[in-house]
């Protein structure tokens, strides 16, 4: 998935440790033959494919997997939208380029990007694609989405304790083995060597989006990889957005929302939701947490 990936089992037999990290391992290779829009054999592939020419059937497993994608866009009033593939396409931001894409070419872009256009038919599972030229990427969903899934196997074959960090989509179970919660560092977006607060944490998911990892630099101005799908452009004003909840997959979808949404309209949405909380930090490097959200400051032993 072009991610790094930890995975921490806690087990007295460290025979079932290895065995339940290499089931993992297989889990996540089998997840990214499903998902992966880069992969031309995967059934998301064929999604793009035949975007505007008719419906592709995919198995229950991708297609419940959109159909919450399309329930979180709902929620962040297009926030988060999977269609935004073409305008990532546009910006190019994990290349070195120094001049930035038109007005013209955004705009062409965006004709192709709108969650109402990805039409769900759940008694045939099929998914289409309106209009020829849309595609749609599961990155910011689909890393969650592994988290979850590797740790259900692993507490399947009896790890009853781990953690999962896949590129910073974070979950735990259980807790380490002296007893204690586990510790999970939020980085300073002005530095992200840094670690500007900490969450003490068990059986909850901790996933952080942020700017700081992937960027351009052009006429001083910085523009980081989150797009706002509605605007066309790079989302601004806030340096990360880190979710708490129990579940990876929707914590992984809030946080790239929340990060588009901004600090206010963020935070309103976020106290709106049981058992999800969430720190934005702004550009300004400011933090802003919900209003049931814990930070510690001091120095972690």
């Amino acid at each position: 998935m072009s991610s790094r990936f930890e995975v921490t089992a806690v087990s007295e037999n460290d025979t079932l440790a290895w065995e339940a990290i290499n089931a993992v391992i297989a889990e996540t290779k089998r997840i990214e033959k499903l998902i992966s829009e880069w992969d031309s054999t995967s059934q998301t592939s064929a999604i793009n494919r035949y975007a505007g020419i008719k419906p592709v059937t995919v198995d229950r497993e991708l297609f419940d997997l959109i159909a919450r994608s399309i329930k979180v866009s709902k929620l962040t009033d297009g926030a988060f939208d999977i269609s935004f593939a073409p305008l990532y396409k546009v910006w190019k931001i994990n290349e070195k380029i120094n001049v930035l894409p038109t007005k013209d070419q955004i705009e062409s872009a965006k004709r192709f990007v709108g969650y109402s256009k990805i039409i769900l038919d759940p008694i045939n599972h099929t998914v289409f694609l309106q209009e020829k030229g849309m595609k749609i990427g599961l990155g910011g969903i689909g890393q969650g989405y592994v988290a979850n899934a590797c740790k259900h196997i692993m507490i399947q074959m009896g790890i009853n304790a781990g953690l999962i960090n896949v590129s910073g989509d974070i979950i735990t179970w259980g807790t380490q083995p002296d007893g204690s919660n586990w510790r999970i560092g939020i980085a300073d977006p002005k530095d992200k060597n840094a670690v500007i607060s900490w969450l003490a944490v068990r059986d909850i998911s901790v996933v952080t989006a942020g700017n700081y990892e992937k960027f351009i630099t052009i006429n001083g101005k910085q523009y980081g990889h989150i797009v706002d799908p509605r605007t066309g452009y790079p989302a601004d004003h806030v340096g990360s957005v880190t979710i708490v909840s129990p579940d990876a997959e929707l914590s992984d979808a809030l946080a790239t929302g929340v990060f588009v949404l901004g600090v206010e309209d963020g935070l309103n949405l976020i106290n709106q939701l049981k058992g999800v909380e969430c720190l934005v930090i702004d550009d300004k490097n400011k933090l802003h947490p919900s209003k049931n959200m814990t930070l510690n400051f001091e120095k972690s032993k």
